[in-house]
């Protein structure tokens, strides 16, 4: 199987405000940068949605995947387990929920570890990413973030 190092990174001008994630993927010689923004989303859905997306760009079934995130939301509700308690509940008063259920479907097809780094400590990778979110942010026509705005507008 595939080892494969994912670095991601999440930004949010404003919180909630434009936002952008980027993400750095390395297997072997191969590497691969990607990133989007969002013209109104948070910083924690940002995080999330780099996970996301490299887990989804991910070819090949049952790889090793070892994530490096500056994102303790992320790295503690996985590594901690209590995303797979807040699923029990079906997500019942937890932010993001639309995000943790397209996050697990996709983190079970892989062997998947997180490791938490510090956020703007001279990782190359991490402050990589850091670039390529803020880049993201900044673009025209940003995307719009469907899920997040339809449930802001939701009172209850």
């Amino acid at each position: 199987m595939p080892n494969i190092t994912i670095y991601t990174d999440g930004a949010a001008r404003g919180n909630p405000g434009a936002g952008g994630y980027g993400v750095v993927l390395i297997s072997g010689n191969h590497r691969k940068e990607l990133s989007d923004g969002f013209r109104k989303t948070t910083n924690n859905r940002m995080e999330l949605l780099a996970v996301i997306v490299a887990l989804e760009t991910l070819k090949i079934e049952n790889s090793i995947v070892n994530i490096y995130s500056d994102s303790k939301y992320v790295v503690d509700a996985v590594e901690k387990k209590w995303v797979f308690g807040w699923e029990k509940v079906q997500f019942k008063k937890k932010k993001n929920p639309d995000l943790w259920i397209r996050f697990l479907k996709v983190y079970r097809k892989h062997q998947v570890s997180f490791h938490w780094v510090k956020g703007h400590a001279n990782i190359p990778e991490n402050e990589r990413c850091d670039k390529l979110a803020v880049e993201a942010s900044h673009k025209p026509n940003l995307k719009i973030d469907k899920n997040y705005e339809e449930s802001e507008s939701t009172i209850f």
